[in-house]
């Protein structure tokens, strides 16, 4: 609206020409840094009168909050994803390709199959809009679709999925069947294959079976896509779609009450695994069949098993009144024991006509801990191209050593319970079979785990070419194509003795940088690598062109060059190549437009063809157009003390007038591996944020150091010393903004963020409670100590080995100095679930630290304890409790009665205690 003075305004635009031409070509729009900051006399600006946000009533917000959340609904089901391309193969047709992907059917809200046809050609005075139309008929899943047992709620939680239907689907090319899972059952359905494209909705096939409970993770076999696996009860199981033929191929779960007394699983990627890794599975087909002189095959599936019985088991009652389940669960709390884990290998041998002649499993020639001595989580898995071998990427404990490995089927030997058989078994294998670790890095910061392996199909028996993506080379994630000599090991088993580390560890021939700068290529969330191995091209997405924008760019890797960008600047894009590189579709929006997905055509000339351009093709979802009532935010950046321009969001009041200052309020997350500023379209997720605005506040976002996308040392700035660097970022951009902006009210200001944003509210409280009167914290890190191994230590290190990182990073060891800077103007709101189960065993503590608090903050205090029933929202409280809590806010310690409610009574809750400011 308005800046201090005009002279400031452009004082500082000469100062920062260079930042503002580049602002202007990203069509980001980013107020100036405060490096040339004026000092203007007080007494030259007028003063200003405090404006107050009028207090509503429960109805006004209530109805608020329900028209901005159906809107939220309705923009939240209509982005189409996971995208699948398939070729027409059709001379004749008018068509080229196939897309199917998931999106939400108009009629009953559920996540669903379409497709869309891809012309060969357009007209290009007119916008094509794809059709969508449904691959399944409407079917009945199963009487409980929609409900979903414990293992499902957990697995959902962790992929933070918030819609009913099917959440993702398996598909194989060649014979065009999809495989995926419905409420309780597994379906499947041909498309697309040797039977050709349908044109009305199929109706999907139920995989029928013996099993009692739920079962999960179910993947097509690629050899043969007549076979499937699953995961039922922590064991694999296999199932033949066509003859219904299933087997059990895993014994080590046995379904025992006692948790305790059944500590094993195969197959499942244990809680640390899924919930900081990113990995939901922990079995792998092999995607070659190996045939037999007599006509056999052998199907392989490599796998994991953990054993969990050194892990902590926790308990956790549902704060249900009328069930008071208490459900158990196995938790690493940092310091403690992790799963034991190991691979194994089950061959499942398939006469001609497809039946099961025999199943064997295997399991490593030696233990798991002496031949990959020092690791502790298997963060990856899968296998080469060919089959020839199973591949792996490993992480020791501190998560500062990353392996990758490769692993051929002839380490594995059948288990064998007799001593003298199973040496006979040993002694069989050749020494000159081993592991072998075709790469190695190290950081002293620490490694980020990424979905960027490409292996290339092996054109000499003693080499493997790759391309994988590091950040410790230079310090942002880069692609680089490697060439490792699979040479013989010096360790022979035969000899006895223990192997040393280095005795599996291959020379690199060759390491191509394929990018570099101080810019990142993503890896993470849905982004990855396409490789166009007859083009020798690498398809990526990155930041090259600015930390607050994603696109898409394409690189030879043979001969790397010029990096091409191939998306639109002035908006962040997400997007799928096509497998024969000859498409691709790009999601994408800005600050001030929802997000629309599109499809290209990439071309090259017939003499260049690493030479990459894109042509507009159609429309498959277009814009919503402006929301109403909705003013984006804008996008601001300032130089800090510390040498790292941040960045942040500023929503200014609606109704801004003149001569008044507005009271603040700064919504955070500030931890590892979160963006919260970028040119993204914000009115959908952060849409509550432009409900504060409308009714008068001043809202900020900033991403201080720790936050992703800005390179390991950006984000390592917090190693061992979380909680104590981000406030100072936050104040710093505060006080630039009101250094930037007379309406901006430092005196009154505001904190709320949930889980590490809510973890920074208790913290700012605590380390500045001179800039901040209200903290509204949402499910809190309170101790670090009782977070999981996973998390903690990537970021604090082994408690042991940092104790005080721990104890200056934990609000519950330091509740004394809410004491010390404890004001009669200030207000702490402590919001916690009692089903976030990394966040449990913090709950167990959270007695003792409400304790603690209410000692200190004798008047200004309210904890509420949240029920949550799943992931999509969390369960309201009492309206009644809501509305006369904004009375007693200052004279008591409350804690809301956890009734049954609409879930805009938390939103509401949040926005009452505002009234502080």
């Amino acid at each position: 609206m308005w800046k201090r003075s005009e002279q400031m305004k452009i004082q500082s635009g000469k100062c920062n020409m260079a930042a503002a031409m580049e602002t202007e070509q990203l069509g980001v729009e980013i107020f100036e840094t405060a490096e040339c900051e004026e000092n203007i006399e007080s007494q030259d600006r007028p003063k200003l009168e405090p404006f107050y946000v009028e207090r509503y009533s429960w109805s006004q917000l209530k109805k608020l909050l329900a028209d901005t959340r159906k809107y939220h609904g309705y923009m939240m089901a209509k982005a189409p994803h996971d995208f699948m391309f398939v070729k027409r193969n059709d001379p004749d047709g008018p068509h080229s390709d196939r897309i199917y992907y998931l999106a939400m059917s108009g009629e009953n809200r559920e996540n669903t199959l379409f497709y869309s046809e891809i012309p060969k050609t357009i007209n290009r005075a007119a916008v094509l809009m794809l059709s969508w139309k449904p691959l399944l008929d409407l079917f009945q899943a199963t009487l409980d679709y929609g409900m979903y047992s414990r293992e499902e709620e957990l697995l959902r939680e962790r992929k933070r999925i918030g819609t009913v239907g099917i959440a993702s689907y398996d598909y194989h090319q060649g014979s065009g069947t999809f495989l995926f899972q419905a409420g309780s059952g597994i379906y499947h359905v041909k498309d697309g294959g040797p039977q050709g494209f349908t044109q009305q909705p199929l109706r999907p096939n139920l995989v029928e079976t013996s099993c009692p409970n739920i079962r999960m993770d179910p993947k097509l076999c690629p050899a043969d896509p007549d076979w499937i696996a699953f995961i039922h009860s922590n064991d694999i199981w296999i199932s033949n779609i066509v003859t219904r033929e299933e087997r059990r191929l895993t014994y080590v779960h046995n379904e025992l009450a006692n948790m305790e007394e059944d500590p094993r699983s195969a197959g499942v990627a244990t809680f640390v695994l899924q919930e900081e890794f990113d990995r939901y599975s922990g079995y792998w087909w092999c995607p070659e069949a190996e045939t037999t002189p007599n006509g056999s095959k052998i199907l392989r599936i490599l796998y994991e098993e953990n054993d969990e019985s050194e892990v902590e088991i926790i308990h956790v009652t549902s704060p249900m009144l009328e069930t008071r389940r208490a459900d158990s669960f196995r938790y690493p709390k940092t310091g403690t024991a992790n799963p034991k884990v190991t691979f194994k290998m089950s061959e499942i041998m398939i006469d001609a006509e497809g039946r099961i002649i025999d199943v064997i499993d295997k399991e490593l020639i030696q233990p798991f801990e002496i031949l990959f001595e020092g690791v502790e989580y298997i963060a990856r898995a899968g296998w080469t191209p060919e089959g020839k071998y199973a591949w792996s990427i490993l992480l020791d404990r501190s998560q500062t050593r990353l392996q990758i490995v490769l692993i051929s089927p002839e380490l594995f030997i059948p288990v064998e319970d007799d001593a003298m058989e199973r040496q006979r078994l040993i002694e069989s294998v050749p020494d000159s079979v081993t592991p072998l670790i075709i790469y190695e890095e190290t950081t002293d910061i620490w490694i980020n785990i990424h979905d960027i392996f490409h292996v290339f199909p092996q054109s000499h028996e003693d080499e493997i070419e790759f391309i994988f993506a590091s950040e410790c080379k230079t310090g942002f994630r880069h692609l680089y194509k490697i060439t490792s000599i699979l040479k013989e090991s010096k360790y022979k088993r035969s000899s006895g003795g223990l192997p040393a580390p280095s005795d599996f560890k291959c020379p690199v021939k060759e390491e191509i940088a394929i990018t570099s700068g101080e810019w990142e290529v993503l890896g993470r969330h849905g982004s990855n690598i396409q490789v166009d191995e007859v083009r020798k091209l690498v398809y990526f997405e990155g930041t090259k062109d600015s930390p607050l924008e994603h696109h898409l760019y394409v690189v030879s890797y043979v001969n790397p060059g010029e990096v091409t960008r191939l998306t639109d600047r002035g908006y962040s894009h997400s997007c799928c190549i096509s497998q024969h590189c000859d498409f691709f579709i790009s999601k994408y929006s800005n600050q001030k437009n929802p997000h629309c997905v599109s499809l290209y055509k990439l071309s090259s000339p017939e003499d260049d063809p690493t030479c990459k351009t894109k042509e507009f093709w159609a429309t498959i979802l277009d814009s919503a157009g402006p929301l109403p009532d909705y003013t984006p935010p804008e996008i601001f950046s300032f130089e800090s003390t510390t040498g790292f321009t941040l960045y942040g969001m500023l929503y200014k009041p609606h109704d801004l007038q003149p001569g008044k200052k507005y009271p603040t309020v700064l919504f955070i997350y500030g931890g590892p591996q979160v963006q919260l500023v970028n040119n993204r379209f914000k009115g959908v997720k952060y849409f509550r944020l432009n409900t504060l605005a409308s009714l008068g506040y001043v809202v900020v976002v900033i991403d201080n150091r720790g936050s992703c996308h800005r390179g390991l040392k950006f984000e390592g700035a917090f190693k061992y010393k979380m909680g104590q660097i981000e406030i100072d970022d936050q104040v710093e951009g505060l006080q630039y903004l009101a250094s930037q902006y007379d309406f901006i009210d430092l005196d009154r200001v505001g904190i709320h963020g949930w889980s590490y944003g809510g973890y920074l509210s208790l913290m700012a409280l605590m380390q500045r409670s001179d800039i901040f009167r209200v903290a509204i914290a949402g499910a809190p890190v309170t101790l670090w100590i009782f977070y999981d191994t996973g998390y903690t230590e990537r970021y604090m290190g082994h408690p042991d080995q940092n104790e005080q990182g721990y104890y200056l990073g934990s609000v519950a060891m330091q509740a004394e100095k809410y004491y010390e800077h404890f004001s009669s103007h200030t207000l702490l709101s402590l919001l916690h679930s009692f089903f976030i189960v990394n966040k449990h065993p913090l709950r167990c503590f959270l007695c003792f630290v409400t304790c603690r608090l209410r000692r200190y903050f004798q008047h200004d205090y309210i904890c509420i304890h949240m029920p949550s029933s799943s992931t999509v929202c969390l369960s309201g409280f009492c309206a009644h409790s809501y509305h006369s809590s904004q009375a007693h806010l200052t004279s008591k310690l409350m804690t809301m009665s956890p009734f049954l409610s609409p879930p805009y009574m938390l939103d509401t809750f949040q926005y009452n205690s505002f009234d502080k400011i």
